[in-house]
């Protein structure tokens, strides 16, 4: 057997078919490769038991413990039977539950004084825990073969446990790679021998066994520090392979033109830019004047001037002879873009109109629910040329829309795109256009380098001159009930003063959310939270019925009006303005406004069910107050008791307004798949025991011996093993995510 083909091995052949499906269906494992690169959660030692005090409700686990006792409880007038089983640990207890015919093994064989590993779901039954009808394997016994065996494997001292499934519990899942294991001497080493021997890291055969078999805590920490090494730096390869191959795409350079748009509007600015605009505008316009094309994040506190520093760039571009388009995820934020970016350029956004400057251009909105005669006319002047600037959302996309010369592309909140949508605007350029994409959801740098890492960086993390500090409290409706009457009278004391305010559901609730929710999709817990228990136990609050019960009672004669994504989108720019221009007092919504919606007249928020949101969600929410020179205030109101995670997750919130810290607070209560799931599809499952948390200092080095690989050898015509694990690690759907990225 050659050395890479035993690794792609299917496991049907050597586990046999039931197993085999099994692993493919609910552990996606489906080669010898997959199930030796599927390692050990963690490691038991013999005469060390699990915690029983410190586990996950509703997740399947498995613990190591000792019987207490077992006794047969008869209900039913003696018809039915059930075994309950204590089991204890010295950090606490768990009952184990057994029914029916399934009493009379575990009877037999569950005797005080026993130890066994038992897997199964925790729940909770009359305030215990417990584990029913858990599989459970015996450690100590000697009068059966497979006990034999568990003593046998267990006498190894550390005893992996694996990630696991219903169907398969950890021990099936170590006599599977018992099976496998000998390949691992067949593996294909990615790394480089100068790169391993110079940092000492043992081969990777040796790795692999001491993960999955090791003799000493010492062979775990060799053999993990070895593996995260791997995948940092395949990934980090991929993506430096993907910047170099950009650098050698031909685009034009938008060089800044003096005397120009960008000048001319930079002089009628009432006030200066701030010095992080003034950088990251200097590494922008540098970028533009490049003949390859720009790939820039500029990642930016909620407020801290993105807006401004992309149109810069684009009226920059216009001055150069090209054209600039916006791309926003929602129509709200369109039109609220295009309507911020025409009053902020004045005269200068009238090109060609009567009235307009000699050096205006025309700024166009194209969206998809634009009336046919607006979007004719918007079509024309892009293919003329006349539009310089155009604002728009995916309707940008579609093959009807033609450019005279595309030079930049801005993606605003480019978490809320596909790759393949980003990419069908940019194949609209005679040439690629360069590229900005913002966000103002913080992201921490590891994940900037592992999520966006085909993109070189670019933070604003200062707020302009003249924004109001934001007072964020917790509202406990269930426990204090007269702190929510509070809030509302704080919001009817900001509008007696003169300011406006938001209210925010999770839900809309009309028919087709009803629908929605008899589907199961009860609550938004955003981005891999879950909902918080005791909300789940009613729908989430809606909007339109909030919105008529503070009409009825706590904001009776104010003028209160609602927003949420099913509107007509006339109907919601309708709202939007008379909201802007200050004819709605309390404008209760969805998350439409979470992301750039500007109305400094507004200074209070609350949200309800504030625990069915993200951290980064509430803190984008958080971000539509205090935009102007009054301070602003945002109230989280919600149900869930004291001790939760929700609420540990609200008070967090609370307690600063830096986004960087908030979303670090948020990487470390979300599993790493959430991270990168979203935005690096596939890259996620291939990230076993590097932490994008935890592993910064291993990530920043790989990126730099990934640069220096890639810069001497592009092709990798000199390093065969990398090119087979980049090709093992970034199939092809993974491959085509980073080309587009």
């Amino acid at each position: 057997m050659d050395r890479v083909s035993s690794f792609d091995e299917p496991l049907k052949k050597l586990l046999g078919g039931a197993t085999a499906k099994v692993m493919a269906e609910h552990l996606d494992l489906h080669t010898v490769g997959d199930l030796l690169h599927h390692y050990p959660r963690r490691y038991e030692e013999r005469g060390q038991l699990t915690a029983l005090s410190d586990l996950p409700l509703d997740e399947h686990v498995t613990v190591v413990a000792q019987v207490a006792d077992a006794r047969i409880m008869v209900f039913n007038n003696g018809r039915g039977k059930r075994l309950e089983v204590t089991l204890t640990d010295g950090s606490g207890r768990l009952q184990l539950v057994f029914f029916g015919h399934g009493v009379h093994k575990p009877h037999k064989e569950l005797l005080p004084g026993r130890r066994a590993m038992f897997a199964g779901k925790v729940s909770v039954f009359n305030r215990k825990m417990q584990l029913a009808h858990p599989t459970y394997q015996l450690l100590d016994a000697t009068d059966a073969d497979e006990a034999t065996e568990a003593v046998d494997a267990f006498a190894g001292r550390l005893l992996p446990i694996y990630p696991a499934c219903k169907q398969l519990d950890s021990w099936r899942i170590a006599k599977a790679v018992d099976a496998v294991l000998p390949s691992a001497q067949d593996a294909v080493d990615p790394l480089p021998p100068s790169l391993r021997e110079g940092r000492g890291f043992a081969p990777l055969p040796e790795a692999l066994l001491k993960i999955h078999r090791p003799q000493t805590r010492a062979d775990i920490a060799d053999a993990r520090d070895r593996l995260k090494w791997d995948e940092a730096f395949v990934l980090q390869v991929a993506l430096a392979r993907r910047r170099y191959a950009d650098t050698q795409l031909p685009a034009v350079a938008r060089r800044s033109v003096p005397d120009g748009l960008l000048d001319a509007f930079d002089a009628k600015l009432p006030f200066t830019l701030t010095e992080g605009q003034e950088k990251v505008s200097g590494e922008i316009f540098d970028d533009l004047a490049t003949e390859h094309p720009m790939h820039r994040l500029l990642q930016g506190e909620v407020g801290s001037g993105k807006t401004m520093v992309a149109l810069r760039a684009m009226l920059g571009v216009v001055d150069a002879g090209g054209q600039a388009a916006m791309l926003a995820p929602t129509e709200v934020l369109a039109q609220q873009h295009h309507r911020s970016i025409t009053e902020m350029m004045g005269e200068l956004a009238e090109g060609g109109m009567i009235g307009g400057s000699e050096l205006g251009t025309k700024v166009v909105l194209l969206t998809g629910s634009m009336g046919v005669p607006a979007r004719r006319q918007a079509l024309l002047d892009l293919v003329t040329g006349e539009a310089g600037i155009v604002i728009g959302t995916h309707a940008l996309i579609e093959d009807k829309v033609r450019f005279h010369d595309l030079g930049l592309v801005v993606v605003d909140e480019q978490h809320r795109f596909g790759v393949e949508q980003r990419d069908a605007l940019r194949s609209k350029g005679k040439q690629p256009p360069h590229l900005l994409v913002m966000t103002a959801t913080p992201i921490p740098r590891t994940v900037a380098m592992t999520v966006f890492g085909d993109l070189e960086t670019s933070v604003l993390d200062q707020l302009p001159a003249g924004r109001s500090p934001i007072a964020s409290h917790v509202v406990p409706a269930k426990d204090k009930p007269h702190f929510l009457s509070r809030a509302w009278e704080r919001v009817r004391e900001e509008v007696e003063n003169g300011h406006q305010a938001y209210v925010v559901c999770p839900r809309i609730g009309d028919d087709a959310d009803e629908a929605a929710e008899k589907k199961g999709k009860k609550g938004k817990g955003t981005k891999g939270q879950a909902p918080d228990e005791d909300a789940e136990k009613r729908p989430p609050l809606a909007v339109l019925e909030i919105a008529e019960e503070l009409r009825r009672g706590a904001l009776a004669g104010l003028r209160v009006e609602v927003l949420h994504g099913r509107m007509h989108p006339d109907d919601k720019d309708d709202v939007m303005r008379r909201f802007s221009e200050g004819q709605v007092d309390v404008l209760v919504a969805t998350t439409v406004i979470e992301v750039g919606v500007n109305v400094p007249n507004a200074t209070a928020m609350v949200i309800m069910d504030a625990d069915r949101f993200g951290v980064s969600q509430l803190h984008q929410l958080r971000g539509r107050v205090g935009r102007g020179s009054a301070p602003g205030l945002c109230l989280l109101v919600s149900e869930a008791h004291e001790a939760s995670p929700a609420r540990a997750r609200l008070s967090a919130v609370a307690a600063t307004l830096d986004g960087f810290e908030l979303s670090r607070i948020d990487l470390e209560q979300r599993r790493e798949g959430d991270v990168l799931g979203q935005a690096q599809s596939g890259v996620r499952s291939s990230l076993r025991v590097l932490s994008v948390i935890d592993d910064e200092e291993v990530i920043a080095a790989a990126r730099e011996e990934a640069v220096a690989v890639v810069a001497a050898d592009p092709a990798l015509e000199h390093l065969p093993e990398l090119l087979t694990a980049l090709d093992a690690l970034l199939d092809k759907e993974r491959e085509e995510y980073l080309d587009k990225g």
